[in-house]
């Protein structure tokens, strides 16, 4: 229920080929309130959840770009992280750079080709409720390169890594100062087509997955892993109806 310390995800956002639909498609979903900023932030949408900032949506860049959901980690030096993914043989596709007075941020590709971004808070400091219905509860990161990725995020957050198992398939726990922040799982089986590149995938906490799952479903989403019961509760993945790719999770906790 608290904003992140420096080396954990504190941001989601959304680049959408709709942001109107996508506005409707969640706030329905999560019971989100949509905050729109003037023409100064681009009509940047800031979703509320209890009057808090849980999520963000914006408009696509360009043609190419698909409508998906980006992760942000905290950072107190987005400066010095991108300095770091250089070192680390990754790439900086947006420098950083000061959002008004609200923040700082850049964004990356890890060097597998998985994109994420930094926030350097300002007077915007990110989210501000986690693991509850209807917020961010969970980042994985899906790759094809296991040990790279271990390597990269490991010099550039800071990050140590142990092994856990989920449902009996092998996971990788993220830790920071010994508290788990993320996650990271290969891209094996029939669930990760060969077209799909490496990604972050942001969980979202439900009450129940099965009815929030037919209920994404009957707003026009898809439903691409049924909910499914793991050893930390219930959960499916899905996408809105642009696309974009989000899991949803009824945690044990």
């Amino acid at each position: 229920m608290t904003v992140p310390s420096p080396g954990a995800p504190n941001w989601v956002d959304l680049a959408t080929a709709d942001v109107d639909d996508a506005i409707r498609f969640y706030s329905q979903l999560f019971g989100w309130t949509a905050q729109i900023s003037g023409d100064d932030f681009g009509g940047y949408t800031t979703f509320l959840l209890n009057g808090l900032p849980v999520a963000g949506a914006g408009p696509l860049f360009g043609r190419d770009q698909p409508t998906a959901w980006s992760s942000y980690i905290a950072t107190a030096d987005a400066d010095m992280v991108a300095a770091r993914v250089e070192a680390a043989q990754g790439k900086v596709l947006v420098p950083p750079f000061d959002v008004m007075d609200q923040g700082r941020m850049a964004a990356f590709l890890d060097p597998a080709g998985a994109p994420f971004s930094v926030w350097e808070p300002g007077t915007m400091r990110g989210a501000e409720v986690f693991d509850v219905p209807g917020a961010l509860t969970w980042n994985e990161l899906n790759t094809r390169d296991l040990e790279g990725a271990m390597a990269f995020y490991g010099a550039v957050f800071g990050w140590s890594f142990r092994e856990a198992h989920v449902s009996g398939l092998p996971y990788v726990m993220c830790d920071r100062e010994r508290a788990p922040v993320a996650g990271m799982q290969l891209m094996v089986g029939s669930g990760f087509p060969d077209d799909l590149p490496p990604h972050w995938l942001v969980y979202f906490a439900v009450g129940n997955c099965d009815a929030a799952a037919e209920h994404a479903y009957q707003l026009g989403g898809r439903i691409l892993q049924p909910p499914t019961t793991i050893s930390v509760g219930r959960y499916a993945v899905l996408t809105d109806p642009q696309g974009g790719m989000f899991a949803i999770l009824n945690n044990r906790r």
